[in-house]
């Protein structure tokens, strides 16, 4: 068995529960045998190597620990794990990759050397920063990653020209939308995606083991004019609607049926999306996953914001001038400006393709 790769599975099960902390997997093993495992649990609650290291119990003791990043050295809500798995008696401890928050970065590693514990540093270290790109992203800049979604035609469309979008990808593509809702903090979407499809915005159908836990909901709306009836506004969980100007009796009844307001400066002709997402990280918020329309991925791309991108792509041709498109916005003006993914992956999903990549 590979323990690092193990350790990986492990942390996948708790994302999109540990944030604004990063999502951790760690397990114990002693003469070839696993004897301890464990994944971050929620804010608040226990981390990976204690979880691992109190299922091991005396096993500890000689053993090898496994874990995707470096442990903390700091008491926060919790004590810190490099005394924890001192006190263990661990021999050796295997790490993917450094903590990128500056109170722990090479401050674990080097306290757990100091107390004569051989350090192995870097296995599978890549796949353990992809993992936590959105905790590595926050806890270095205090903005959340950025991931833009959306389902297209082979002709880069999202809906026809009536307007009707239900559904452009099949089942388990839609399934895998869910998922990507599950691991999210806030979800996004303007606001002539709201008039024109209602939708809920929540996590359904889902995979995970979050599935029971929504992400916040927020509609980009510069003018303040989507209704406070919309089925988004009804949803478990957080909603907001960022605005630049709002009505007062309109504000008012946003608060009475629990919608936040946010009100953000104006850039161009809607909201200064870069104040949004620094307003959502000082909220503690590590990963937004912008889902539409074409007006809004468009204003992201333009601005330089996208950390990620993830295209569901149907084999159907949808047509028409004037059939809306999912990236709108300015655009490249020469081929040289061009946006041009890379660490790209293609997926086959039922019918579809998932198409993964980074700007």
């Amino acid at each position: 068995m590979n323990y690092m790769e193990y350790s990986l599975s492990l942390a996948r099960r708790s994302l999109g529960l540990t944030s604004p902390n990063p999502a951790v997997g760690a397990v114990v093993v002693r003469d070839g045998k696993l004897v301890g495992e464990g994944h971050t649990k929620p804010p608040g609650q226990a981390h990976a190597e204690i979880v691992a290291l109190d299922q091991a119990g005396e096993a500890a003791s000689g053993a090898d620990l496994y874990v995707t990043l470096e442990p903390c050295c700091f008491e926060g809500r919790t004590p810190p794990c490099t005394q924890a798995i001192i006190q263990s008696g661990v021999a050796r401890v295997h790490i993917a990759t450094l903590d990128p928050n500056p109170k722990v970065s090479g401050k674990g590693t080097a306290e757990l050397e100091r107390a004569g514990l051989q350090v192995c540093m870097g296995e599978e270290e890549k796949e353990a920063r992809r993992l936590n790109e959105a905790y590595i992203k926050f806890i270095t800049t205090q903005r959340p990653f950025v991931t833009a979604k959306y389902a297209a035609s082979l002709d880069g469309k999202i809906a026809t020209r009536s307007g009707q979008s239900r559904w452009i990808t099949g089942e388990e593509a839609r399934r895998r939308a869910h998922d990507l809702r599950r691991i999210a903090d806030v979800v996004m979407v303007g606001a002539n995606t709201v008039e024109m499809d209602n939708p809920r915005l929540t996590v359904r159908d889902s995979q995970g083991a979050a599935a029971d836990r929504q992400p916040a909901r927020v509609v980009v709306d510069s003018s303040g004019r989507v209704s406070p009836d919309s089925l988004m506004f009804r949803q478990p969980g957080r909603s907001m609607v960022a605005v630049c100007e709002i009505e007062f009796p309109r504000r008012k009844r946003m608060r009475e049926v629990g919608v936040e307001v946010l009100v953000v400066p104006r850039k161009g002709p809607g909201v200064d999306l870069a104040a949004l997402l620094a307003l959502l990280g000082q909220r503690n918020y590590t990963h937004v996953l912008v889902e539409g329309g074409g007006t809004l991925l468009g204003a992201f791309f333009d601005e330089g914001l996208v950390d990620k991108v993830v295209a569901f792509v149907a084999p159907a041709i949808i047509g028409g001038k004037d059939a809306p498109s999912a990236v709108g916005g300015l655009g490249a003006e020469v081929m040289e400006k061009v946006l041009r993914l890379q660490d790209v992956e293609v997926e086959t999903l039922g019918g579809d393709i998932v198409v993964t990549g980074y700007p």
